[in-house]
């Protein structure tokens, strides 16, 4: 799950290089942790939360088929 808000989140910021992600695993949910670059916060985020909610979904069809669950918090 990791790898794959990763490659997401590098597709769509400007500076790839500042993107970290880091997975807290616990007994029955993982939360992912996505930083960016200050700049590049907005092009994670969008209007209204739309890409933000899109990622989620994303992640969250990935968890399902994997039989775990999964969060993603972006961290400003």
């Amino acid at each position: 799950m990791k790898e794959l808000i990763e490659i997401i989140a590098k597709a769509l910021v400007d500076h790839p290089e500042e993107v970290r992600v880091m997975e807290v695993v616990g007994e029955k949910t993982s939360v992912i942790e996505l930083s960016v670059a200050k700049e590049d916060l907005g092009k994670v985020i969008e209007k209204q939360g739309r890409t933000a909610r899109a990622i989620r979904t994303i992640l969250t069809a990935a968890s399902t088929k994997l039989k775990k669950r999964s969060v993603l918090e972006i961290i400003e």
